[in-house]
C-alpha cells in the first residue's frame, strides 16, 4: 500500500504507550487479575495469564504489584471484579473500530465509549457490526533488516500460519491464538525478538489515512484508548509516514 509503513505505524504505536505507562501498568493489572480470575494462577498451565506476564514484565512493572494482581484474581486477597466489554463501531470514512474493556460499570463504560466516538466523527455500532472484518490471531512484528530467510525457517517449523514481507522491509509472523506463545519462544530461542508480539485483533484489509483524515481519526483513537476502562482498540485505519 503506497506510502503505508507497517514499522511507522507500530513504532508510533509504541511512542504512545511509553507516554502512557502508568495506565498501561492499569491495564496489564486488570488483564492479569481476570486472567487469574479465568484459567487460574499457575501461568504454566494458563497461557493468557503467561502472556500478561510477559507483556508486564516487558514494560518493566515490578514482579510484587504482577504477583498481587495474581493472588486478587485467584481469589487470595480482595478486589474489583472486572467484566470484559467489546464494543464495535465506524470511525472517520467508515474505518472499523473494535474496543476492548474491562469494567466494574458497564453503564460508565458504554456511554464514555459512545461519547468518544460521538465527539470524534464516529459512531457506536451494534455487536458483529465489523467483527468479522478482523481475525483473532497472534501477530509479531521483526524490524527491516531481519534474516528473512532464517526466520522463515524456524517460523514455519514452529508452526506459523502466515509470513508476510511488508514493503518497508519489516516481517509480519501470523499464528493462530493456541500457538502464539508457543512460536514465539521458539523464535525467541533461535534469536529473532521482535519488536511487536501480541495476540491481537487483526484487520483483514487496511483503510489508508493521510492529512486532515488521518488527524481526525487519530483523535478518535486517542480518545477511545484515554478512557480508564479500554484495555485495547484495533481498526482497519493505517496512516501514511
Amino acid at each position: 500500500m503506497a506510502g503505508h509503513s507497517k514499522w511507522a505505524n507500530i513504532q508510533h504505536r509504541k511512542g504512545k504507550q511509553d507516554e502512557k505507562r502508568g495506565k498501561i501498568f492499569t491495564r496489564l493489572i486488570k488483564e492479569i487479575t481476570v486472567a487469574a480470575r479465568i484459567g487460574g494462577s499457575d501461568a504454566a498451565c494458563n497461557p493468557r495469564l503467561r502472556l500478561a506476564m510477559d507483556k508486564a514484565y516487558a514494560s518493566n512493572m515490578p514482579k510484587d504489584n504482577v504477583e498481587r494482581a495474581i493472588k486478587r484474581g485467584a481469589g487470595e486477597l480482595d478486589g474489583v471484579d472486572y467484566m470484559e466489554l467489546r464494543y464495535e463501531g465506524y470511525g472517520i470514512n467508515g474505518a472499523a473500530v473494535m474496543v476492548d474493556c474491562m469494567t466494574d460499570n458497564k453503564t460508565r463504560t458504554v456511554g464514555d465509549v459512545r461519547h468518544a466516538f460521538s465527539k470524534y466523527g464516529g459512531n457506536l455500532g451494534t455487536d458483529g457490526s465489523v467483527a468479522f472484518m478482523f481475525q483473532h490471531c497472534g501477530q509479531m512484528i521483526f524490524a527491516p533488516g531481519t534474516d528473512e530467510n532464517g526466520l522463515l525457517e524456524v517460523a514455519l517449523n514452529a508452526g506459523a500460519e502466515d509470513i508476510i514481507n511488508n514493503d518497508d522491509g519489516s516481517i509480519e509472523v501470523i499464528t493462530a491464538m493456541p500457538d502464539f506463545l508457543s512460536v514465539k519462544q521458539i523464535l525467541e530461542a533461535a534469536g529473532y525478538k521482535a519488536e511487536f508480539a501480541e495476540v491481537v485483533m487483526k484487520p483483514a484489509s487496511e483503510v489508508l489515512f493521510s492529512g486532515d483524515d488521518a488527524v481526525k481519526m487519530q483523535k478518535l483513537l486517542d480518545a477511545l484508548e484515554d478512557l480508564d476502562d479500554v484495555q485495547e482498540v484495533y481498526t482497519t485505519a493505517v496512516f501514511e509516514e
